[in-house]
């Protein structure tokens, strides 16, 4: 199972940088680099609903499940 993060995206359309993002959330930039490269095992939903609040979306716009792929 992995779940994506394309916050990448969304920061895209907004037209907004990281930098801002990262102040206008209360996480450093190198925590926004860790949910961007999928490597985060976790995030708080404080910190979900700080990046719903700033993106102006719904949490289904920044994440997404992909379903591993049935065995042979």
């Amino acid at each position: 199972m992995a779940i994506i993060v394309d916050i990448d995206v969304m920061l895209a359309k907004r037209k907004m940088s990281v930098g801002e993002f990262a102040a206008r959330i209360g996480i450093s930039g190198a925590n926004v680099a860790v949910l961007k490269n999928g490597r985060a095992k976790a995030i708080r939903f404080t910190t979900l609903e700080a990046i719903c609040t700033v993106l102006e979306c719904q949490p289904g716009d920044v994440l997404r499940h992909v379903p591993d792929s049935p065995p042979d």
